[in-house]
């Protein structure tokens, strides 16, 4: 018992404290609940929506829950379109600019963030200064370079630049690597391993966070990349599933006066699913690698 203070007065005390802290808990639970059904609006929006009569679609005011469930909005498109090579032609793409990235990205940051050598400081501020060159400035220039390769309507344009190191995927690992003890180095090379090994067994293993933080910004990346297949791409069978959303609008609606938004919106949902599952799947990663990475640089 504090002195001066009686029990009734001490338990008035703690009980006004338990109140404050849960009407406090309970503020913060109503504010993000209200948030995230704002944030989550459109999304709502879309499912209704893909669940829509035409005639339900433009109705005001809005009917968030149909009277009848319009499930053939999902199976018609994919008799209509070739969803399927859409999707695989996306993944394929997806899946492997994401692996070379990863490993083109982590070899190069390795190099700035473990091995010495001369003007490496100067080569890494030269290759960050390339993040301020807008992409629209390079835009016509590789489009010719491609061109005069005769790889136009290919997967190459689409691929092979994204192999190659950005700058900012360079930086965001190598201020993770730098955050790792130089010692284990120091026991590795005495163990006889070499700058591949220390890499391979050390560093990697060690890299979990920022290697599902990248993972997941390259593979949205890539997944909703529409801009540059819609350059390179000609054949509609070489589509990514951005490409083929926009054909599937143009060609089964009609054009700029009519769009048949149940089946659109039933598509679109379906196509940001993987999305969903590889964020949930690599949340923690993401997290981790958000908060541990630049602590040290």
């Amino acid at each position: 018992m504090i002195r001066g203070q009686s029990l009734p007065d001490i338990q008035r005390g703690r009980h006004r404290i338990r109140i404050e802290y849960f009407g406090g808990r309970l503020a913060l639970y109503v504010v993000i609940t209200v948030g995230a059904f704002i944030f989550s609006t459109p999304l709502l929006w879309m499912i209704s929506t893909s669940l829509k009569s035409p005639e339900l679609i433009n109705r005001i005011p809005i009917v968030w829950i149909p009277p009848e469930l319009r499930w053939s909005n999902y199976i018609d498109p994919w008799r209509e379109m070739p969803f399927l090579l859409f999707y695989w032609n996306t993944i394929f793409i997806t899946v492997t600019n994401t692996v070379m990235i990863l490993i083109t990205n982590s070899l190069v940051a390795f190099g700035f963030a473990r091995i010495p050598f001369k003007g490496r400081t100067i080569i890494f501020f030269v290759l960050l200064a390339t993040m301020m060159l807008p992409p629209q400035v390079t835009m016509i220039p590789t489009y010719l370079f491609w061109s005069r390769l005769r790889l136009v309507n290919t997967f190459w344009p689409i691929m092979a630049p994204e192999w190659l190191s950005a700058a900012y995927d360079v930086f965001l690992m190598r201020q993770f690597y730098m955050t790792i003890s130089t010692d284990l180095d120091e026991a590795a090379r005495i163990d006889g391993c070499g700058w591949f090994g220390i890499y391979r067994h050390i560093i990697l293993p060690l890299s979990k966070p920022v290697i599902g933080v990248l993972a997941i910004l390259n593979f949205s990346f890539n997944w909703n990349n529409f801009i540059t297949p819609l350059i390179y791409l000609n054949d509609s069978k070489l589509f990514p599933i951005a490409l083929g959303l926009r054909l599937f609008e143009t060609q089964m609606g009609g054009g700029d006066t009519y769009v048949r938004l149940g089946p659109l919106m039933a598509m679109t949902l379906v196509s940001i699913i993987p999305l969903m599952v590889a964020f949930f799947v690599a949340q923690r990663y993401f997290i981790q690698g958000i908060v541990m990475t630049g602590i040290k640089g």
